[in-house]
């Protein structure tokens, strides 16, 4: 396993926290870590239940508070850490806030644009261009999921 791997892995388990924060007040296990110069700068889970707000996806949530974190709204030299791929608003957000790159651990057959349903991500067309990497711990991000609605499922 190369150092860029092991990086990918130690990040990606800290976007798996943020699910599991999630997760624990109901919401649905998807968290978001962005990291510059091997620092978290700014996290988040989803929050849409909770909020109310079909806004405040885990991207979303760790973009603002890195934002803030760095008192910018370009995330130049960031990579952002996702256990879900990014859906179109989420993409369009990371593309928005040039985000360098995105990692992230399963995808998303309904919604995913970064390589999935489209590559959002990738696409030349647009002012900038972010790097992805896909698959970074699978199997555990696509479990949260699995999980939680197979709980859903159970208690209705």
């Amino acid at each position: 396993m190369t150092d860029y791997q092991q990086e990918d892995e130690r990040w990606m388990n800290e976007a798996i926290r943020q699910a599991k924060l999630a997760e624990e007040i109901g919401e649905v296990p998807i968290g978001a870590v962005i990291v510059r110069d091997g620092v978290i700068v700014g996290s988040g889970y989803n929050v849409r239940e909770t909020t109310h707000d079909p806004t405040a996806h885990a991207e979303m949530v760790a973009i603002r508070r890195a934002s803030e974190s760095l008192d910018a709204w370009r995330l130049l030299g960031c990579t952002l850490y996702v256990t879900l791929e990014p859906c179109p608003m989420c993409a369009g957000a990371i593309l928005q806030s040039r985000v360098e790159r995105v990692v992230y651990g399963t995808a998303d057959p309904k919604a995913g644009c970064a390589g999935t349903l489209m590559d959002l991500l990738s696409d030349q067309r647009f002012n900038h261009v972010t790097e992805w990497t896909s698959g970074v711990l699978q199997e555990q991000c696509a479990m949260l999921l699995t999980d939680f609605f197979r709980r859903l499922r159970i208690r209705k």
